[in-house]
């Protein structure tokens, strides 16, 4: 990564301010030179003095800037920069005049002055008493919110916590953090637990203070909820926050039942056993409830008979619908809800597109969703209708603490009629329940997903819920259709998905199995197979057509170790090819690369089209690299990126990418690499979405045991949520359901 620069100068202009993050725009004078500064920086004024921290990058926009990561601030401290400073409106009721006779009175101790003897501004002309108290209460508030930013400088803590932390308590805010640092955890403020934890150290808090406690709990909440878990049994949650942080059992209930009263922690009695949620996914629980229970209240059951509807549908296509085809497109057009699932062969998408079809023949205004831009790209090829990311189609904002919020909502609704959501096995609760408020209560909608695969990423396991829960028609299609039983691929995912043994012995199909049984013998099976054998035999593209799929990130055979093999071998290091070198990996020109988390920030252009937002999960290639101008040019499937390099620690090689990353996506080969322990990640459903991901050649090379021990071990993801239970306590099923899963056996920490 490029190494850090510093610069010191005077602040000549304020270009952009953000009042609420502290992010800020400024020209600085460094040494008579002007350079464009950008950064969280707080509350900086023209006429300051700045010695910032960073590094250049090119904008693709607005050129070169300085980004600052850290600045030491002074006031100013000649006549002429203060003169500035106050001209520029810093102080509400000083304009340009008043500025200048104020300096001419009080020269180089102007703020000093301001600041500790404000009476005897009414020494100017034009100063009354109450406008002398107007400014010197604005001076204060600016005077004090300085030392404030300066303060937790002081601590590493950034200046954009500290506005936050002065707009809610003012004044008061550092009293009442040196008392209660936890205070900087909450919501409105959003420091990290770990980092308020080293700031209370210093501060001498004891361990067992009330205020620690509860700030500790709900950080395990909080990480378990990146586990998969909207809640914890009260019991689980006692015992792990006991061990994390070192208390006793009176210390947890004190902070405990001091979390329940202020209303940040909530409790929930499911079959006689406490559940505790952090606020917001309780909420967005009991929204998923109330919502789909009013959908379902709202939109009556339609008694039309759609058989000529159906069957002209069929004409036009010159097919024929099995029965479970045709109940499910009735079902969606007489109900408005459903949720369509099945396996590999089965008809989803011939489906999908006939109810699609019915409503807009119908003049319904249909439109298509999906969690991530690649099943979003891949569920608008399958049936030729435009499909965005749910984020997308909601439209992300921010609010002043940084947290994302959605254009639409309820005072905001989607103008759909009929909304199909895609892929919902990998959508969690929180992204689900915003969808939800922003639909009209009299919107149908398709839920459409395979039950077997891998649940969200993100908390909850809400495919599987809803189903269980019998609050919607199910449609589950399960006959392969002939054409499907053709391929390897697709039978051999079913009798995983049956707890069979896949038929690892045909070498004349889509679907091969090479016995290795050493790691080597894998990885340099491994790399032929992609670099070599399958290019030449197929005609593949070692980096757009094959992709190398892994249970685990960990281990020779894991992500990390075979990015860095199948780079060296597909991209090596050239003369004539610039890399910049980020955390874990060197990226070069030529690079295949994955976006590792959200970034709504960075800009992309496609043909006439342009947009915000890289989200995580996107694939893409390096197409060059300007170490100078601190910038990447990326294509991510069509969309190109100038992407600074000072971010790119959110990359990661993607010629190998987990089971996780690979959801929602499909590859023209796979590879996948089954040796050796995981045994947390040896499951049924983990092998079964893996090898679903392929569309014309998959590849199983390893232990045949290791292949068994994954089928045998029907061992689901089961996350705490109690989601199906208030669903079947607040509305009668209308199907059976199965019991309830307990949770997982033991609880991550």
């Amino acid at each position: 990564m490029a190494e850090t620069e510093q610069l010191e100068g005077t602040v000549e202009n304020i270009l952009f301010r953000n009042e609420e993050n502290g992010y800020i725009v400024l020209d600085l004078n460094a040494a008579g030179e002007p350079v464009t500064v950008v950064g969280e920086l707080g509350d900086i004024d023209e006429g300051e003095i700045l010695h910032v921290r960073g590094q250049f990058v090119s904008h693709p926009r607005f050129g070169m800037q300085f980004q600052a990561e850290s600045c030491e601030r002074k006031l100013p401290d000649t006549v002429d920069s203060i003169r500035r400073y106050l001209a520029s409106g810093v102080i509400k009721g000083i304009g340009k005049a008043m500025a200048g006779r104020i300096v001419d009175a009080f020269g180089a101790r102007t703020l000093e002055i301001m600041e500790n003897e404000p009476e005897r501004l009414m020494e100017i002309r034009g100063m009354s008493r109450r406008k002398c108290e107007e400014v010197a209460s604005e001076a204060r508030q600016i005077f004090r919110l300085r030392q404030v930013v300066s303060y937790f400088d002081e601590y590493g803590i950034k200046s954009r916590y500290a506005m936050r932390a002065f707009r809610v308590w003012g004044e008061r805010c550092r009293d009442l953090i040196e008392q209660n640092p936890y205070l900087l955890c909450e919501e409105a403020v959003g420091l990290p637990f770990r980092q308020v934890e080293s700031y209370a150290h210093d501060l001498h808090i004891p361990r067992e203070s009330p205020y620690r406690v509860g700030a500790g709990i709900r950080f395990i909440l909080l990480h378990n909820t990146t586990q998969g878990h909207t809640c914890l049994p009260l019991d689980r949650l006692c015992v792990t926050a006991k061990s994390y942080l070192e208390i006793s059992e009176s210390a947890f209930y004190e902070g405990y039942n001091a979390g329940l009263q202020e209303g940040g922690l909530i409790e929930y009695i499911k079959n006689g056993r406490e559940f505790v949620y952090l606020r917001e996914y309780y909420e967005a629980e009991v929204c998923i409830t109330d919502r789909i229970g009013v959908m379902r209240d709202f939109g009556t059951r339609s008694e039309e008979d759609y058989t000529a509807m159906i069957e002209a549908a069929e004409a036009e296509r010159g097919i024929r619908y099995a029965d479970l085809q045709r109940e499910a497109i009735r079902a969606a057009l007489s109900r408005g809800l459903l949720i369509l699932t099945g396996g590999p062969g089965t008809g989803k998408t011939t489906t999908l597109n006939a109810i699609i079809s019915c409503f807009e023949k119908q003049g319904s205004r249909v439109m298509i969703a999906a969690p991530t831009g690649r099943a979003a790209k891949r569920i608008s090829d399958l049936t030729g209708y435009e499909a965005k990311t749910i984020h997308r189609l909601l439209e992300v904002q921010f609010d002043p603490s940084g947290q994302q919020k959605f254009i639409h909502n309820e005072e905001n609704p989607l103008a759909c009629d009929v909304l199909v959501i895609d892929e919902m096995s990998m959508v969690d609760v929180l992204l689900f329940s915003h969808l939800l408020r922003a639909l009209r209560l009299g919107c149908k909608m398709i839920l459409v997903g395979d039950s077997d695969q891998l649940p969200s990423v993100g908390a909850g396991n809400l495919l599987r819920h809803l189903i269980d829960s019998g609050c919607m028609p199910v449609i589950a299609l399960k006959e392969i259709f002939r054409q499907a039983q053709q391929s390897c691929i697709v039978t051999n995912a079913h009798r995983i998905v049956h707890g069979e043994m896949p038929d690892l012995a045909r070498k004349d199909n889509d679907f091969f199995f090479f016995y290795r049984p050493e790691f080597d013998q894998v990885s340099e099976l491994l790399l032929d197979l992609v670099c070599r054998r399958l290019p030449k035999a197929y005609d593949y593209s070692p980096t757009r057509d094959i992709q190398v799929i892994c249970p685990s990130r960990r281990g020779v055979l894991g992500v990390v170790e075979l990015n860095k093999a199948l780079q060296a071998q597909l991209n090596p290091p050239a003369a004539d090819k610039a890399q910049v070198k980020a955390a874990l990996y060197a990226f070069r020109e030529g690079d295949k690369v994955m976006q590792t988390k959200n970034n709504y920030d960075i800009t992309w252009t496609r043909k006439d089209e342009s947009g915000m937002g890289i989200f995580n999960g996107d694939i893409g290639h390096i197409l060059s690299i300007n170490r100078r101008r601190g910038e990447a040019v990326i294509d991510f499937d069509g969309r190109i990126t100038v992407y600074p390099t000072m971010l790119m620690d959110q990359l990661e090689l993607a010629y190998a990418i987990t089971v996780h990353k690979s959801q929602g996506s499909e590859f023209e080969a796979v590879i996948i690499p089954l040796l050796g322990k995981f045994e947390k990640l040896s499951y049924r459903n983990l092998l079964y979405t893996a090898v679903t991901r392929a569309k014309r050649l998959l590849i199983l090379i390893g232990s045949p045991l290791k292949v068994e021990q994954m089928v045998k071990n029907n061992r689901r993801t089961n996350r705490y949520s109690c989601l199906r239970h208030m669903l079947e306590e607040s509305m009668r099923p209308m199907d059976s359901a199965q019991e309830d899963s307990d949770g997982m056996d033991a609880l991550p920490t």
